[in-house]
């Protein structure tokens, strides 16, 4: 279990760390299209910023440096992002092919999926029950 967990949190952290990479580069306008015009921030900014902070969780995970914090902060980070998935589907806007109200409706499902693997992978749930023994 020891190493499907460390195989699943290394994945994580590569993933993380791409998607932060192309937040910065080769898909920052799709990204840009992703934040909700209520946000009162500049749309490039929160793109760029998102990205370095995926790109730090990404590394963080893959390093295995106090993991549970990492995967703690990793899956309020996807909890953190959610409404710019949400209002994707609310705008019909259309980015990373999801060019249909169902395809933008079913990725709402898959963002619960990151959050529990953040939990999961890197054992967060545990150390948050032993903190709240301590």
């Amino acid at each position: 279990m020891k190493i499907l967990r460390t195989v699943t949190r290394i994945a994580l952290g590569i993933a993380l760390t791409g998607a932060g990479i192309s937040h910065l580069g080769s898909a920052r306008e799709t990204f840009r299209a992703q934040v909700p015009t209520w946000i009162p921030l500049d749309a490039d900014f929160v793109v760029l910023a998102s990205g370095v902070v995926e790109i730090v969780l990404g590394l963080w995970l893959i390093s295995g440096y106090k993991a549970p914090l990492a995967g703690s902060l990793a899956a309020l980070f996807f909890i953190a992002i959610f409404p710019g998935n949400i209002s994707q589907w609310l705008t019909q806007t259309d980015a990373f092919g999801l060019n249909t109200d169902e395809a933008r409706l079913t990725r709402l499902f898959f963002q619960p999926v990151l959050v529990l693997w953040a939990l999961w992978a890197t054992s967060s749930v545990a150390w948050l029950k032993s903190l709240r023994k301590n």
